[in-house]
């Protein structure tokens, strides 16, 4: 029996509706509805790099341009609505998905001390109880409250001192919990001081294959088709070979269907979706006009391989690449216009000169840099100037103001 085919402009529309790049990026950005759109896409990376503005930042202002940075910090430090932990890397999650959590901070205990003792300073061990004693009696801390006496090294992921280590390794394992950041230096303070011990409580977390049914189901209901490897690295919670054993059973049931997906090129890919695919509501909403700049670390494009399937772009951040090397530069922006991926900007905030800088603009093979689409183009620069905390933007090629070269 041939299997149903999800024609690539469907695939797309599909796919930007999930990760909620259809609709003009409008509406309310504070509290349940910021929290509506966190749960909606099922996390927000954290990433320290503020060219313009940080990652998390950008993510949650490309779909709501309301959005400023306060808001985000409102949510997670004071409504106690998120909590930050790992999936692919640090990210904040809504506080209801903790019990889940469960299982990754299981494994993290067993899989980072192993790791950790063979490629971080010795001693880390033996810190935990010093760890816990003192935020006990002190307060939520950050790494340079601990360790008094250590050498500290210099203070990159590979030179962490013991007691950062510890910190690290308590918060990754669930003793710990991270109540915020300054600048972007986490704070820690004592899970057990900070939630509701309904929700830590480990009898009511699901167990191993609750947890890889809930991880399946949602990362596909976020994904909207996907296959097996894809849905184990939505969350990185779980290994493809369980993923996998889902998906077969799942099949079997007739609560997944296997689909093939037409790529922008035309070839087909092997996926599996929901039975009612054909007819997702998603298929009938043309995505906005609108252009707009994404984060390098934007969910729609944390899988390098799926955006470049679907969209024919071909996207690497270069931020450890040597100049030199670099094809366009250390922190570039995709654009978006519409269901496609129309080229790629160089920018920066200059804060202390109040100006983001546009330093050049990329557009992708076939896109031609019309009047109209510069005009957009400048348009959406302006509105990053108020997510950027700077009030002018200044071109230093004119044709990417005027239209083309």
């Amino acid at each position: 029996m041939s299997l149903f085919t999800l024609e690539n402009r469907a695939a797309r529309r599909i796919f930007l509706h999930r990760h909620l790049l259809s609709d003009a990026p409008q509406g309310d950005s504070q509290g349940s509805a910021l929290l509506d759109v966190i749960t909606r896409l099922g996390f927000v990376q954290l990433d320290s790099i503020n060219t313009v503005a940080r990652a998390h930042d950008l993510i949650l202002f490309s779909r709501k341009a309301r959005y400023r940075p306060n808001h985000l910090k409102s949510l997670y430090e004071e409504d106690r609505a998120l909590f930050e932990h790992w999936t692919h890397d640090a990210a904040v999650i809504p506080l209801d998905f903790y019990p889940v959590w469960h299982l990754r901070r299981l494994r993290d205990a067993q899989t980072l001390q192993k790791r950790w003792s063979a490629a971080r300073r010795a001693g880390f061990e033996g810190q935990f109880q010093a760890v816990l004693d003192q935020i006990k009696s002190e307060g939520p801390v950050s790494s340079s409250d601990v360790g008094k006496g250590e050498k500290k090294g210099s203070g990159g992921w590979w030179d962490w001192h013991p007691s950062k280590t510890a910190l690290e390794y308590l918060w990754r394992s669930g003793a710990l919990t991270v109540v915020g950041r300054d600048g972007f230096k986490k704070r820690y303070d004592l899970t057990e001081r900070v939630l509701d011990q309904t929700i830590i409580d480990p009898a009511n977390a699901p167990d191993e294959s609750q947890t890889i049914d809930w991880c399946c189901n949602a990362a596909l209901d976020r994904l909207g088709f996907a296959t097996h490897g894809e849905l184990a690295a939505f969350w990185a919670h779980i290994s493809p070979a369980e993923a996998r054993v889902w998906c077969k059973q799942n099949l079997d049931r007739g609560d997944i269907v296997q689909i093939e997906v037409q790529g922008a090129e035309g070839d087909l890919k092997s996926a599996f979706a929901r039975p009612g695919i054909a007819n997702d509501p998603a298929l009938d909403i043309a995505p906005t006009k609108r252009l707009r700049v994404l984060s390098p670390f934007d969910p729609a494009l944390r899988d390098r391989n799926r955006a470049e399937r679907l969209f024919g772009f071909t996207y690497r951040i270069e931020v450890f690449v040597p100049e030199a090397k670099r094809k366009y530069g250390y922190y570039v922006f995709p654009i978006l216009e519409g269901d496609r991926l129309i080229g790629r900007v160089d920018m920066k905030a200059f804060r202390n000169e109040d100006v983001l800088r546009i330093k050049a603009l990329w557009p992708e093979d076939g896109v031609v840099w019309t009047d109209k689409r510069a005009a957009a183009f400048e348009a959406e620069a302006h509105r990053l100037t108020k997510l950027a905390g700077v009030s002018a933007v200044s071109f230093e090629d004119k044709w990417l103001r005027l239209g083309g070269p």
